[in-house]
């Protein structure tokens, strides 16, 4: 089994710059997005009045990813996340699953995001928005880590302004009823599973904290501080939002809804939040992008160092001190997409995916040992059973298209190796 990595041991270095706030506000940048303002509605059509059991168990899910990824993450403060983890303690193959699934889905996702800003911000020029969202937040990122922070801070205060907006119109409404809420009275079990497997990326934000472990300083302190507190943060502001909305709306009405919350401050008598929840939409999808571009960058630049993506993308910037080609390269991609293809319908294979990053990450910290900060043993054991529960209870057509996603990767890798094994002979 390899050492931990640590900066010393890695050809070009990035900066530790962020602290306990700093990686809070990032990972709260990347949750709390643009997930809440469209999730609500295909959680309550696949669970009814079960959403809200959905919400807790992609919340149990969630927790023991946390966990687990937050326990690595002080253990192996390198950039890469879930593909250094599953390198270092489940060996190289692994590794590069968990890796070669978080970029493709994730770029994907960087795609569907900036066409969500576009479609909130400029419908009539909605590619052409979104890409100039993504050239916009690749400079911010270029120009060092904390940037993005600062930019980040603002993001989220503007988000929680408005979930904060309308809870507040929803709760205090006289058309908000608990009887409404009916928790469980016409749900079914698939369907509870099926609405956390669309509520359970709604928290997978705090990976970008994990996958940012070389910007952060004392990683092995702030870490483990730093992702349960944003996933602490987020669970309390989405339970909040989806009781406010199921009050006003109730489970049918919800999941018929094109625009959940502008749906539910107008029936709470709020018409005038609208334009607010709307810009706050836009706002939460360019957070999600900003976080989604770092963390995609990050994961880019470990694989880059061992080759299982072109090299180059290795570098560091002098100045800056990010990974300053591989940011270019995933923005490249990202504004690609873009701009020729509407991908928001199509990513299905992002969602199962990221289950498959994470089970591989819950498998990595079961191998830990007590004096490497190992979690309780349940924790590791739930978040992998939970994470594959949750990828195979997503529609078949999300199955298949991550499966597949999956089968190319392992196929790449294991010709990668044999063209490497024939080179040595």
């Amino acid at each position: 089994m390899s050492k931990p990595s640590t900066a010393g041991d890695l050809p070009e270095e990035l900066q530790r710059r962020l602290g306990v706030f700093d990686a809070v506000v990032i990972g709260l940048g990347a949750m709390i997005g643009a997930g809440i303002f469209a999730a609500l509605a295909p959680a309550a059509r696949a669970a009814g009045s079960g959403l809200l059991l959905g919400l807790a168990v992609a919340a149990v899910v969630a927790y023991c990813n946390a966990t687990s990824s937050a326990r690595l993450a002080a253990r192996y403060p390198a950039s890469g996340g879930t593909y250094v983890y599953g390198r270092e303690r489940l060996g190289d193959f692994w590794g590069y699953l968990a890796g070669w699934a978080f970029v493709v889905g994730k770029t994907a996702s960087c795609a569907a995001m900036a066409l969500t800003v576009g479609s909130y911000v400029w419908p009539g020029q909605a590619h052409a928005t979104a890409v100039a969202a993504v050239v916009a937040l690749t400079a911010v990122n270029y120009a060092g880590v904390q940037k993005s922070a600062w930019l980040t801070r603002a993001v989220v205060a503007v988000v929680l302004a408005v979930l904060a907006a309308v809870a507040v119109s929803a709760l205090t409404s006289g058309d908000a009823d608990t009887a409404r809420l009916d928790v469980g009275g016409d749900a079914t079990l698939g369907g509870v599973l099926q609405a956390a497997g669309m509520l359970f990326f709604a928290f997978a934000g705090y990976a970008r904290v994990a996958t940012l472990g070389e910007e952060v300083r004392d990683p092995a302190r702030t870490i483990p501080r730093a992702i349960p507190l944003a996933l602490g943060i987020t669970l309390a502001a989405y339970a909040v939002v989806a009781t406010a909305v199921l009050m006003v709306l109730g489970p049918q009405r919800l999941a018929e809804a094109a625009a959940p919350l502008s749906d539910a401050v107008r029936a709470a008598g709020a018409d005038h939040l609208a334009p607010v929840v709307r810009v706050g939409a836009a706002v939460a999808a360019l957070g999600s992008l900003l976080a989604l571009i770092l963390g995609v960058s990050r994961t880019t630049l470990a694989m880059a160092r061992d080759r299982h993506l072109p090299h180059a993308l290795a570098a560091v910037h002098p100045r800056f001190k990010v990974p300053h080609r591989a940011e270019l390269a995933v923005g490249a991609v990202v504004a690609v997409v873009a701009a020729t293809a509407d991908v928001r319908g199509a990513i299905g294979f992002s969602s199962f995916g990221v289950l498959a990053y994470y089970a591989v990450a819950n498998a990595a910290a079961w191998t830990l040992a007590p004096a490497e900060g190992r979690p309780p043993r349940v924790v590791p054991v739930v978040g992998l059973a939970g994470c594959l529960v949750l990828a195979f209870a997503l529609p078949v057509s999300s199955v298949v298209s991550g499966a597949a996603v999956l089968v190319v990767g392992a196929a790449a890798y294991g010709a990668r190796r044999t063209i490497a094994a024939r080179r040595t002979l």
